[in-house]
């Protein structure tokens, strides 16, 4: 049978999702997990969506095959009484055979999380991105509305990225700001290596008025990852998850949803 696994952590002490000959990645621990709760001797899961070293999760969707039937908050209890404090499964589904955890996916959600501030993060280090100059909503609003729709993002594409092409469609870039804390939420067909985070760094160089609000088209069409600019710090990143056809009545949400600003 298939099980989907709606996860969560704090990828801070990892180097990414991706298994690693060092193991010290968020899969290598999943994997171990539910080895160790099947007794065999490995066990290969597909994520929804591959996150880099320091990059968090709210609800990372993986499936896998078991030939073992269990109830499903078994599987969510006995996978985490072998996994570190910082990761958690969240919730636990039964889905058809056909189900793939990043093929099915219509589109995929990421916040960044920013702190704006004179003094840089302390109890929130390592979950925030920090920006010490004043931001202004208005340019970088105008900026991000020139990545809505299908376009090609090279210039956003780190140059160890994968994918077979840098044509993305960015559905939608929403800001809010809450006291010190603004939230920039994404949500595209699929990203590319680094998009967001190098995306951001241009954000912000338009929200402090380093460059002006038009500075975003020209970087866009220029296709060249030398026009953006630098990439900007994984602390503040979360992948929300996938977003799936509804009647997989797969969850959307975790409760770190509620604790995110």
């Amino acid at each position: 049978m298939r099980i989907a696994l709606g996860l969560s952590y704090h990828g801070g002490r990892y180097q990414g999702w991706q298994s690693q000959p060092s193991g010290q990645t968020v899969q290598d621990h999943l994997e171990g997990a539910l080895s160790r709760l099947l007794d065999v001797p490995s066990v290969s899961t597909l994520c929804a969506g591959r996150t880099d070293a320091g990059v968090h999760g709210l609800n990372q969707v993986v499936h896998f095959d078991s030939a073992l039937e269990r109830p499903e908050n078994a599987w969510v209890r006995g996978t985490n009484s072998f996994l570190p404090a910082d990761i958690a499964v969240q919730w636990a589904r039964a889905v058809p055979d056909s189900f793939h955890a990043r093929a099915s996916a219509r589109s995929r959600r990421y916040a960044y999380v920013l702190l704006e501030s004179p003094v840089r993060p302390s109890v929130d280090s390592g979950q925030v991105g920090w920006v010490f100059r004043p931001l202004a909503i208005e340019p970088m609003q105008a900026a991000a509305q020139v990545l809505i729709g299908e376009h090609d993002f090279t210039s956003f594409r780190a140059s160890q990225c994968q994918a077979h092409t840098p044509v993305k469609q960015m559905l939608r870039i929403d800001m809010t700001r809450r006291g010190a804390y603004w939230r920039f939420e994404f949500e595209a067909n699929a990203f590319l290596h680094h998009m967001i985070r190098n995306i951001m760094g241009c954000l912000v160089y338009i929200g402090t008025g380093a460059r002006p609000a038009h500075w975003m088209a020209e970087v866009l069409a220029a296709r060249s990852r030398d026009a953006a600019a630098p990439t900007f710090s994984p602390d503040g990143l979360y992948f929300l998850g996938p977003v799936y056809d509804p009647g997989l009545a797969l969850p959307e949400r975790t409760p770190a949803f509620d604790w995110l600003p």
